[in-house]
């Protein structure tokens, strides 16, 4: 995997490439134990899903709080393209202003999505694989593709999923993007198998969808196995709090009957996944990380962290809205992290943290159940051996995760590989181990673009910070 630096992007989040060897992000050592507290922006995931939500539902729709960031803009530009309306409101001065989403409509009231345009997807999964469904339901062609190593990203299971339900998709026999959909108005629905081991985001983008059908969907899954399962289960839950009851009579098989989404307003939860490397360097540089908007109950993937930074030796407590980490000594104060083994099956997005925690362990470390990062924003696994042993780690490659050795580290050129959480792997890293330097720092506009200011600013003190909002509508 080639290293390209990058130092700037354009006002939608598009990298901007740079001559070798221009500026690098050098990520700042901590200088001393931690005493942060810190309130992180919206969940990207849910963001986009109930983005989806409101431009199907059967009337306006609020979002308070949502992201702002690179996929969340794409997300509502692709909206907007379909016909969807989409204004600020003024909302939380911290969080910047609230969206009310107006789903188009015909006289006679019904969903009516435009066609005859171009949806760019950008690196953004959940884009992706969420909107070829909705765009199904438009009348007219809707072309879709996005940036070059989205053209990488498996995307086979969603065009052959649209062809079985009877909608003509043009992908010239390529399995991925660019593609077209040649849309007429409608989906009929109905029965449904895939093979959706590659990504759980083929059977939450079909389930969003899918009330629209006309005869709603039953959809199974073929594979022997599917990731990231908490996903879905998110998206069952959305569908619940608009009205869509969706039932899983048994294991890989959903039910979504035909009918109304409702509108709703609805206020977006902090991004726990997000919180993953402010809350693992309590372990890394000693003290405490608070995360203040933690939910007492949640369906993100990130509320594992509670269970999975223990393991490391970490003491979590949890007061009402708010998380502590607790990291001792950390290893700047000589602390030993336990090697782990850990199942990450379920939850693969923190496979990148955690991978950065166990490198600096002081025994050996195996992460499994995460073949299926090989498909995320880069092949995770191989980015992660290539820039741990870039610093003087040792990893091995398994076909389903990672064996990592424990070594002295030094300083080196970290590859974000355009992929945002391999980039606050290094930050995290470079806490203790003096000289690394992001090649992209500007990648973490994808999910978080005030990275590095609440990255510094946890390191300056006990000050409580939030996200300074950041105009993502100005499209």
């Amino acid at each position: 995997m080639a290293l390209q630096r990058y130092s700037t992007r354009d006002e939608f989040g598009n990298l901007l490439p740079t001559e070798q060897g221009e500026a690098v992000w050098a990520a700042p050592l901590a200088n001393g134990p931690l005493a942060a507290r810190l309130m992180l922006p919206g969940s990207k995931s849910l963001t986009n899903r109930e983005l989806v939500l409101s431009a199907l539902a059967d009337g306006p729709s609020l979002l308070c709080r949502p992201l702002r960031s690179r996929d969340s803009a794409l997300m509502i530009e692709a909206l907007k393209q379909l016909g969807v309306r989409i204004d600020e409101v003024p909302g939380d001065g911290a969080f910047g202003p609230d969206l009310r989403i107006t789903p188009p409509a015909d006289s006679n009231g019904p969903v009516e999505f435009r066609g005859g345009t171009s949806i760019d997807t950008g690196l953004a999964g959940t884009v992706m694989r969420f909107l070829p469904p909705l765009a199904a339901l438009a009348l007219g062609p809707v072309a879709i593709d996005g940036d070059v190593n989205a053209r990488r990203r498996p995307m086979r299971t969603t065009i052959q999923a649209l062809r079985d339900l009877g909608v003509d998709v043009d992908d010239d026999g390529l399995g991925t993007m660019p593609f077209t959909i040649h849309a007429t108005g409608a989906v009929e629905g109905g029965e449904l198998a895939i093979d959706a081991s590659a990504s759980s985001q083929f059977v939450s983008g079909l389930l969003l969808a899918a009330p629209r059908f006309r005869r709603g969907l039953t959809l199974r899954h073929t594979g022997e196995r599917l990731p990231s399962l908490p996903h879905i289960e998110m998206t069952i839950a959305t569908l619940a709090e608009r009205g869509v009851v969706v039932e899983n009579p048994e294991p890989g098989v959903w039910v979504v009957p035909a009918g109304p989404i409702a509108s709703r307003d609805v206020t977006i939860e902090a991004d726990l996944s997000n919180a993953a490397p402010f809350l693992a360097a309590a372990l890394v540089a000693g003290g405490t990380v608070t995360i203040d908007g933690w939910p007492d109950a949640t369906t993100q993937v990130g509320a594992q962290l509670e269970h999975l930074l223990p393991r490391f030796g970490a003491r979590v407590t949890r007061t009402a809205g708010a998380l502590t980490v607790d990291g001792g000594l950390g290893v700047r104060g000589g602390a030993a992290l336990p090697g782990v083994d850990l199942d990450l099956s379920e939850a693969g997005e923190l496979a990148p943290t955690l991978a950065a925690l166990a490198a600096l362990a002081s025994g050996a470390s195996r992460l499994t159940g995460i073949g299926h990062l090989r498909g995320h924003e880069t092949d995770r696994l191989a980015a992660l051996r290539e820039d741990i042993e870039r610093l003087g780690g040792a990893v091995t490659e398994r076909d389903d995760g990672l064996e990592i050795e424990p070594r002295p580290l030094h300083g080196a050129i970290w590859g974000a590989y355009e992929d945002h959480r391999m980039a606050t792997s290094g930050a995290l890293l470079g806490l203790v181990v003096d000289g690394v330097e992001v090649d992209d720092i500007g990648t973490t506009a994808k999910t978080l673009p005030e990275f590095p200011e609440l990255w510094a600013e946890m390191l300056r003190g006990p000050a409580a910070v939030s996200a300074a909002p950041i105009n993502w509508l100005a499209l």
